[in-house]
């Protein structure tokens, strides 16, 4: 567990019950709940982006992948 204040040594993957270190952002939104401004990230590992992204587009999401490392400006 993850203390207040404390960074994690490495990204873990969001897929549920999944411990692998993630290597891509699924960048995702609700627009029936939130404007362009809100963007939710999910952390993926090479095994999971596809499930995640999928996931997320069938509910007809706006979806983007980017690898981890990539920083993206509003």
């Amino acid at each position: 567990m993850i203390g207040l204040g404390s960074v994690p040594d490495r990204h873990t993957c969001s897929r549920a019950g999944c411990s692998e270190t993630a290597t891509s952002r699924v960048e995702w939104r609700n627009p029936r709940i939130h404007g362009p401004e809100r963007t939710k990230i999910w952390l993926a590992c090479e095994e999971h982006v596809a499930y995640l992204s999928e996931f997320l587009s069938a509910r007809d999401f706006p979806v983007a992948v980017r690898p981890l490392e990539e920083e993206t400006t509003p």
